[in-house]
C-alpha cells in the first residue's frame, strides 16, 4: 500500500491566551485525526544527530516542536518532503507506514509527540531497504 503526498500534513494549532500567556489546547480527534495513546518528548539532542529513521506499521504521528525547532523529513517510497518545525501552533501529521527522520534540532529543541498506539518494538521498520519492500 502506497501512501500519497497528501497523506502527511502540516497541522495549525489555535493559540488562546491573554496577557498572561499563550495557550494552546490539543484534543484527541479534534486537534489531531486519532485518539492519543503515548506522549513522549524529544530534548537535548545535540544539531548533528539524526533521531527516527524508521517507519511504523500501526502507528500515526503528531510532531510538535515547543520549544526550539527542528526538520522532519518524510518519505513514503516515493515522495520525500521535509517540514521545518519551529513553533508551537504547528505540526506534521505522519500516518502509518511512513519513514521519518528528525534532525537539525536547536540547541533549545524540544520535540512533542503525540502517537496514536502504545510503543510496541515489533511495528517498527528500522531499516529503510525493508521500508521500501513492505511498502
Amino acid at each position: 500500500m502506497k501512501n500519497n503526498n497528501s497523506d502527511f500534513k502540516k497541522i495549525s494549532f489555535k493559540q488562546k491566551g491573554d496577557e498572561r500567556g499563550s495557550l494552546i489546547v490539543i484534543e484527541n480527534n479534534i486537534d489531531v485525526p486519532f485518539e492519543i495513546k503515548r506522549v513522549f518528548y524529544i530534548y537535548g539532542t545535540e544539531g548533528n544527530i539524526v533521531r527516527g529513521q524508521h517507519a511504523n506499521r500501526k502507528t500515526e504521528f503528531v510532531l510538535i516542536n515547543i520549544s526550539g525547532s527542528s526538520k522532519i523529513k518524510i518519505d513514503n517510497g516515493t515522495v520525500e518532503q521535509i517540514i521545518d518545525l519551529k513553533s508551537p501552533d504547528h505540526g506534521v501529521y505522519i500516518p502509518k507506514m511512513v519513514w521519518k527522520e528528525m534532525y537539525d534540532f536547536s540547541e533549545n529543541s524540544i520535540l512533542l509527540v503525540l502517537a496514536s498506539e502504545p510503543y510496541d518494538s515489533e511495528e517498527y521498520i528500522n531499516n529503510y531497504e525493508e521500508y521500501l519492500k513492505e511498502v
